[in-house]
């Protein structure tokens, strides 16, 4: 089987990877043009296009993808199926339709829950505790079309989005080679989506990341598990911003850990002991942060911030 695989970031790795272990022929990889990328924003591949062009495959990064000349590279590979992980562009339908065998996408969410561009992130932050992976046929609603296998995958309690991905790209891999198994020998189903039932994982901002101190204690654990490394969800002091990391719940609720003498976003006072972590007070609770990141450094024990800072007990976020 010939397939052409279309992916970009660390979370398609494994798929491709895979493909090529089984010994698909994979006559070609589009992947997004390369970005600039750190504080010298040097141009740089993404982890797709390094993987392809260390296994000598074939690599196309169209701006986007459609257009006669494009159309015309990628008919000429000749794909009896494409494989679509994490693109970034939503496919046309002359492009779906192109391969003998059409096009299929492996999505990181259980169809028809959280269809869009941030499932992991979006599951993590409503409190499911179960995600999984779909594999389905491309049609051209986002995210839409019928199902052709699909893995479920149980959440941590304190997992974050970035530690989720890296188990369910492995997990997205492994349905892949799967449901090819299957298909080659007739032996797929495809089953329709309801889509009366159908909710929306859209993409994170970093408006969105920012932390709403007055909801509950979980919602607000579960929020920053969610927003985790990209974007990091942020809170300010004093106007200034202040990423957090590694979420835990204080004991009890509604007024444990002194909560119940602050407002939501009060910082709670440790009492000489800032290696517990910074803890600041929520709408029912207190949730405490393992780990912190000022603007243009890199993540810190909360603990060595707190002593920098010397913040006292009632300081409040915003």
């Amino acid at each position: 089987m010939r397939i052409l695989f279309w992916g970009t970031p660390t979370f398609a790795v494994p798929t491709l990877r895979a493909l090529t272990e089984e010994g698909y022929d994979v006559v070609g990889v589009v992947t997004q043009p390369d970005r600039p990328a750190g504080r010298g924003r040097v141009l740089r591949a993404s982890p797709v296009k390094e993987l392809a062009l260390a296994e000598g495959i074939p690599v196309f990064t169209p701006d986007r993808p459609r257009g006669e000349a494009f159309m015309d590279q990628i008919r000429a590979l000749e794909p009896d199926l494409s494989v679509v992980v994490a693109y970034g562009h939503i496919l046309v339908r002359e492009v779906l339709d192109l391969p003998r065998l059409g096009s299929i996408n492996v999505h990181a969410s259980l169809l028809p829950a959280l269809r869009g561009a941030a499932p992991i992130h979006w599951a993590i932050a409503r409190g499911d505790v179960m995600s999984g992976v779909t594999v389905m046929r491309m049609v051209e609603g986002m995210d839409a079309g019928p199902v052709l296998y699909r893995v479920e995958e149980p959440i941590g309690p304190e997992e974050t989005s970035t530690e989720l991905a890296a188990r369910l790209s492995e997990l997205g891999a492994q349905a892949l080679i799967e449901a090819l198994t299957l298909l080659a020998a007739g032996a797929l189903t495809e089953q329709e989506q309801d889509h009366e039932l159908a909710t929306f994982a859209p993409k994170v901002s970093r408006a969105a990341a920012r932390i709403d101190w007055t909801r509950a204690a979980r919602e607000v654990a579960d929020h920053v598990r969610a927003m985790d490394e990209v974007p990091g969800a942020w809170t300010t002091l004093d106007g200034d911003p202040l990423k957090l990391f590694r979420p835990r719940l204080g004991v009890g609720d509604g007024g444990a850990d002194g909560s119940g003498d602050h407002e939501p976003g009060a910082v709670i006072d440790v009492a000489g002991d800032p290696d517990r972590g910074l803890g600041v007070a929520a709408g029912d609770g207190v949730v405490w942060f393992d780990e912190v990141q000022p603007p243009g450094r890199r993540r810190m024990a909360a603990g060595a911030w707190l002593r920098g800072r010397s913040i006292a007990g009632g300081t409040r976020f915003e």
